[in-house]
């Protein structure tokens, strides 16, 4: 049974978002929230940081453990970013349909919908983190003039990402 968001939950949900302090904590609360709104869950994800043509945003690798995400496009956010929420709030929302699509969920509408419902669910209909899921290009206009069009071979692997599960020591 799922459970219900009181209005003061979205009020702390939100307020968490704001003071999570790196990818880890971020993707931690994205899990979280997919699992509270669609009890959903799978763990064992790696994260890389990968420049690729600004159109796209980020990607899984379909069968795989492996989200990258464009590394130009999040250092222009947290360039034009006037505060922590609005970084964590892109991050959350990248993050969230690279882990739904993770499960196998493979057309981009259903996962852009999924997305938004479970910002307004979660978080409130009137907090930022649902107006990027609904259209990034509101709250940073300026991506949509950031014109670079190919995929390096180069990424940088994010460690200590996604290993709340791990029982062993690295």
């Amino acid at each position: 049974m799922t459970k219900i968001i009181t209005t003061e939950d979205k009020i702390n949900n939100n307020d968490k978002l704001r003071n999570l302090k790196d990818f880890d904590e971020v993707f931690e609360f994205v899990k979280y929230s997919v699992n509270i709104i669609y009890e959903m869950k799978r763990a064992g994800l790696s994260l890389m940081l990968h420049k690729m043509p600004t159109r796209v945003g980020a990607y899984h690798v379909l069968g795989s453990n492996v989200i990258a995400i464009n590394s130009i496009l999040l250092g222009l956010v947290r360039e034009y970013s006037a505060s922590n929420l609005e970084y964590n709030s892109y991050l959350f929302t990248v993050l969230l349909h690279e882990y739904l699509h993770s499960f196998g969920i493979l057309e981009e509408h259903k996962v852009r919908q999924m997305c938004v419902d479970l910002c307004e669910k979660f978080f409130g209909q009137e907090y930022m983190v649902t107006a990027i899921a609904k259209d990034p290009l509101k709250i940073f206009p300026q991506l949509g003039s950031v014109n670079y069009g190919r995929f390096e071979n180069e990424y940088k692997l994010i460690k200590n990402f996604d290993n709340s599960n791990q029982t062993y020591i690295q």
